[in-house]
């Protein structure tokens, strides 16, 4: 990884909130904003089925993530492929165990009932989209 590279990844890392750039059928980006993880390499994204950004990321997974800095002025596009997990459909299921640590990334803490929190997680048809990212670019020093 040469060293912007290493920069931009830690750019995003130190951050959690973003915007998803997924593309619709007719080519157009459809822009969603979003909170994220960066972790082993991969950014994780706690999204429900059904939503138009799965759609497209189920039909087309290239995607980019825009991520900016408090003060709005640096910035870092990720883009890449997205993997999209398997809806979580029983509490504490595999993809139901990736959005509680997921969670805890983003939060900095653990949830304060996991058994609300995996159920919710079944209710809401969620499942994880994980960008892996091939190429950034942005203003980020």
């Amino acid at each position: 990884m040469n060293p912007d590279q290493a920069q931009a990844e830690a750019f995003v890392a130190e951050r959690h909130r973003g915007v998803l750039i997924t593309l619709r059928g007719n080519g157009r980006p459809q822009a969603s904003n979003i909170m994220y993880a960066l972790s082993d390499g991969v950014i994780r994204i706690s999204v429900t089925a059904g939503r138009a950004k799965v759609r497209n990321l189920a039909r087309d997974p290239r995607a980019s993530l825009h991520v900016t800095s408090d003060d709005f002025w640096r910035w870092v596009v990720v883009d890449g492929t997205v993997e999209l997990s398997e809806v979580s459909t029983t509490p504490g299921d595999a993809a139901g165990r990736e959005l509680a640590e997921l969670y805890e990334r983003i939060q900095g803490a653990p949830h304060p009932n996991w058994d609300e929190f995996y159920q919710a997680m079944v209710e809401d048809h969620r499942l994880v989209a994980r960008l892996r990212p091939e190429h950034t670019y942005g203003q980020f020093r």
